[in-house]
């Protein structure tokens, strides 16, 4: 019987010694706010496997936070990237405009919801595609108010991360914030009141926002609702159909614009191209980014035509936007999540997850639920089942020991007690179970003390 070759191979403790050399420098010369999930020095990525600068070979379940759904250094790409760089590196589309930039747009405004009329423009990050959509919406509908999430993650910037929730790390101290932004409550049916049906709980939140129009803000003063598909920060936490659906009705009743901030849904993660496929819900703007060139800084916001065009010509843009290199890799992303569907893979993906840790679940009391979309797949570690008490603690323990054994992982949630996974949807049947494999045998190890 043929013994399949493992992907892990640890020849050093981690960090290993010449990562530990570049930490003192790291902690010299950077500052430390920029956080770090892993203690070690990337050398070579390649599919969804990492290797250190101390010869360590990681499998990587944390695809550098979602960007990387198309794996680490796909050969089309680095290809299309060197034939690019051969011809130029970055004129600034503008200065002097380039074909690859209209050719990704045609490409988004074909691929994204909707049949309608779509234009597109190119950003560098999340945040700033986040903060371009609230401009164009604001132009647009010549109103101030915009409405995010309880536990939203929508980006540091500083219109971003008065959207977002979480107050620490990324808000605390860094007020005051952007006004006009206000936040409604989003389904987390898992910490719901006890007998509640998930039609009671949408109907619930759904009947805040009545309540919201007439305690806090009147609807003819708010200029868009922006929604992740999947809250990605908060927790991997979906809400229903019905919900979504509910939100776009209030919208389209009060000329409220509907934003999907699909930054960490998008390409494929969730199993279907975008996270508001799932709804049967077209938005009238999104926001993309991370997986839509395999690392590259690209992002983009994709609407109905008439919206985009509500800004004059240069308030909206940037030096870096769109840049070729990002182009290409976008366009050669989307070919091969196209070509070797790869969103059908996340839903494979996520299945193997999730039944795994769902028969896990009846031995280990600490695992509360386990929940995906696709293969956005989250474990949530509580202390006791009945009250649901957040177990942190346990979390952390069991993301730094996954860490030490060869699978880089990543924490999760408002209480910080979720562990996500965001392998590249390109891993293997063989490394996706290996890499179970020591998440099971931490899990087990960690609560059996």
């Amino acid at each position: 019987m043929e013994t399949t070759a493992k992907t892990i191979n640890l020849k050093t403790a981690i960090p290993g010694p010449k990562s530990e050399e570049l930490l003192k420098r790291r902690h010299e010369h950077v500052p430390r706010g920029p956080f770090n999930t892993m203690p070690v020095f990337a050398e070579k990525g390649e599919g969804a496997v990492l290797t250190d600068i101390d010869g360590n070979t990681f499998l990587d379940f944390a695809g550098a936070i979602g960007t990387l759904n198309v794996g680490h250094c796909p050969p089309t790409v680095v290809e299309a990237l060197k034939e690019q760089v051969d011809k130029y590196i970055h004129p600034c589309f503008h200065v002097m405009m380039y074909e690859s930039y209209l050719q990704l747009a045609e490409k988004l405004n074909e691929i994204t919801p909707g049949n309608h009329h779509k234009k597109t423009f190119f950003l560098n990050s999340g945040a700033e595609a986040v903060e371009n959509a609230i401009k164009i919406a604001r132009r647009y509908t010549k109103r101030r108010g915009i409405i995010s999430f309880e536990r939203g993650f929508h980006g540091r910037t500083y219109m971003a991360m008065s959207l977002t929730s979480k107050v620490k790390p990324y808000k605390n101290g860094f007020g005051p914030f952007a006004p006009d932004t206000y936040k409604m409550p989003y389904p987390y049916y898992y910490r719901a009141q006890k007998g509640m049906t998930t039609k009671e709980v949408d109907d619930m939140i759904l009947a805040e926002f009545q309540d919201f129009f007439l305690r806090e803000v009147p609807a003819e003063d708010i200029a868009a609702v922006i929604m992740e598909p999947v809250q990605g920060e908060g927790g991997f936490v979906a809400p229903s159909k019905h919900f979504v659906q509910g939100v776009k009705q209030i919208c389209e009743e009060n000329g409220i614009l509907f934003i999907a901030d699909e930054v960490q849904t998008g390409f494929g993660r969730t199993g279907k191209m975008f996270g508001m496929d799932h709804y049967d819900v077209v938005p009238d703007l999104m926001t993309m980014s991370k997986s839509i060139a395999a690392g590259l800084p690209i992002s983009a916001v994709t609407g109905r035509a008439q919206v985009m065009d509500a800004p004059d010509v240069g308030e909206i843009g940037g030096t870096y936007g769109g840049s070729p290199l990002g182009c290409v890799a976008a366009l050669e992303v989307i070919n091969l999540m196209e070509k070797d569907e790869l969103p059908s893979r996340a839903f494979h993906i996520g299945e193997a997850i999730s039944k795994r840790f769902k028969a896990l679940q009846s031995k280990v009391e600490q695992i509360g639920e386990v929940r995906t979309l696709g293969a956005m797949t989250a474990i949530e570690f509580v202390k006791d089942r009945e009250t649901k008490e957040p177990n942190k603690e346990l979390t952390s323990q069991i993301v730094q020991a996954c860490h030490k054994r060869g699978v880089v992982l990543m924490g999760a949630g408002l209480y910080g007690n979720v562990v996500r996974i965001l392998s590249p949807l390109v891993i293997t049947v063989e490394q996706l179970n290996e890499g179970l494999d020591v998440l099971e045998e931490v899990v087990l190890e960690l609560t059996s003390k």
